[in-house]
């Protein structure tokens, strides 16, 4: 049985790269993933049938099990993600790249943080920089107008399947086309008025790079909500956290108000970004005042490592 990847999939129809080869495939799945409700998804790897070797039409048999999943996107085996934050215009969302990064670290998916429009910087990239480097994330700072930072970036996206997300406008599309070489995506400018991207990606698609690995755009969003955490875990969706989880004072410490807490004494230190963490409060009593979490004891704890 022929192997492949599904590179999109389109009204019931999914276009299979055959591996090995540069041959793509339209199949059909077969009606047993209907059946057990799976969707096959871009990234999946899976065996195929080929039914007609001229046409290059085909049936998807087997979808090889999955090392990843997300939902917005829709894509399978995703192992990276580049998260982009425009140094201006749009500035950037703090809370929401917060965000991303904990469901990133949820998925024990790698990141790379891309500051875009580093030419229109006025010193929102400092902050990025001097906060996430302290949470030991990758961080490229790029610019189309100045044609710097894309060889890094190719380096970074060299074998792996990653998904670009971000806020609206940051540029991700352009980023796309310029790693590509070529206009793959319709891009807008900001409007001035609202900040946002004029475009929106409809669908989730692969995109082959030619020196290897995959890339995938997804609709640019301004909410992005994480609910389905217990509070008294979030502390381990923080890498800067992590040396000092389980070495407070106390063993339910929220490293909001405790004495004796390694997290706090930390941040006094500038070790943690003091912003961050703030945030990392508010996120903390958003999830506690969830009804499923609410009035439940801080009596569980699961570390990272």
């Amino acid at each position: 049985m022929p192997l492949g990847i599904i590179l999109k999939g389109i009204g019931g129809f999914y276009y299979v790269k055959q591996e090995g080869t540069e041959d793509i495939y339209e199949c059909k799945p077969r009606g047993v993933f209907r059946k057990n409700s799976v969707t096959p998804l871009p990234g999946d790897k899976v065996g195929f049938s080929i039914i007609d070797e001229a046409k290059k039409l085909g049936n998807i048999d087997e979808i090889l099990p999955r090392k990843s999943e997300l939902i917005r996107p829709a894509v399978a085996n995703v192992d990276q993600i580049a998260i982009v934050v425009a140094a201006k215009a749009p500035n950037p969302d703090y809370m929401l790249l917060d965000k991303l990064l904990i469901t990133a670290e949820m998925k024990n998916i790698r990141v790379i943080i891309c500051i875009n429009k580093i030419d229109l910087d006025d010193g929102n990239a400092k902050i990025v920089r001097n906060a996430y480097s302290l949470a030991g994330y990758e961080i490229v700072e790029i610019s189309s107008v100045r044609n710097v930072g894309y060889k890094l970036l190719k380096e970074e996206l060299k074998g792996h399947i990653t998904v670009f997300a971000g806020q609206s406008g940051v540029g991700k599309s352009t980023i796309l086309n310029h790693i590509m070489d070529s206009w793959v995506m319709e891009t807008g400018s900001v409007s001035n008025k609202i900040e946002r991207g004029k475009h929106t990606t409809r669908h989730a698609e692969l995109l082959e790079l030619k020196y290897g690995g995959y890339v995938a755009d997804t609709p640019g969003f301004s909410s992005f909500e994480i609910t389905d955490i217990p509070y008294n875990e979030l502390e381990s969706y923080y890498p800067e956290f992590r040396p000092y989880i389980n070495t407070c004072r106390f063993n339910s410490c929220s490293h909001i108000t405790e004495p004796g807490c390694k997290i706090i004494e930390a941040l006094e230190r500038s070790e943690i970004d003091k912003n961050r963490y703030q945030r990392y409060i508010q996120l903390y009593k958003t999830l506690k005042d969830i009804p499923q979490y609410k009035g439940k004891k801080n009596e569980s704890r699961r570390v990272i490592k």
